[in-house]
């Protein structure tokens, strides 16, 4: 089953509000502002859709708050993409499924990415699998979408700040509806 504009909607409207997983904002402040980092420095929309549903797959997958406390990866960065290949593009799924290996990668090769990673976000790295081996990131960077899920990933990384003004999610809404329309023509 496809999710369509109004269920991402109701997801968000259902559920944004929880608290995203150890971090002073909420889901929805999260996916807002990574939606608006992507925007801010002129990611295609098909990016910024990524950037804003990256994380949609723990408002469909609800393991309570913070679950890497209890030991659990919620495999999120797969869990929605079943709903949403059927209306989107590969340029908006493949960084959402690749941006955690994304962060595996990012620890491989920048030396000073691992220390500026959230506690949760170390705790949840090492339940994902740990660190790439220099050969392991060397095979992602090869894959199709890998620089989009870098770049998605160091969003991801910033879009944790506590009362940051952002474009609604009406505005975020209709990103990914101009996706859908291009997908749909396709």
């Amino acid at each position: 089953m496809a999710l369509s504009l109004n269920d991402i909607r109701s997801l968000f409207e259902q559920y944004g509000k929880l608290a995203y997983s150890g971090e002073p904002v909420t889901q929805l402040e999260h996916a807002l502002q990574s939606g608006a980092l992507a925007e801010a420095s002129g990611a295609d929309d098909e990016l910024v859709a990524a950037a804003f549903l990256h994380d949609l797959g723990h408002l469909l997958n609800l393991q309570g708050e913070t679950p890497t406390k209890r030991g659990i990866d919620d495999l999120h960065q797969y869990f929605a993409l079943p709903f949403l290949r059927p209306v989107l593009s590969d340029a908006v799924l493949e960084p959402i499924r690749l941006h955690v290996d994304a962060k595996r990668c990012l620890c491989a090769i920048d030396d000073t990415y691992f220390g500026q990673l959230s506690v949760d976000s170390v705790r949840s790295l090492e339940l994902q699998g740990g660190i790439f081996s220099r050969e392991e990131a060397a095979t992602f960077l090869q894959k199709p979408y890998a620089e989009d899920a870098l770049q998605l990933r160091r969003w991801d990384d910033l879009a944790k700040v506590q009362d940051r003004a952002t474009p609604d999610l009406d505005h975020f809404l209709g990103v990914v509806e101009r996706v859908m329309i291009q997908r749909a023509a396709a």
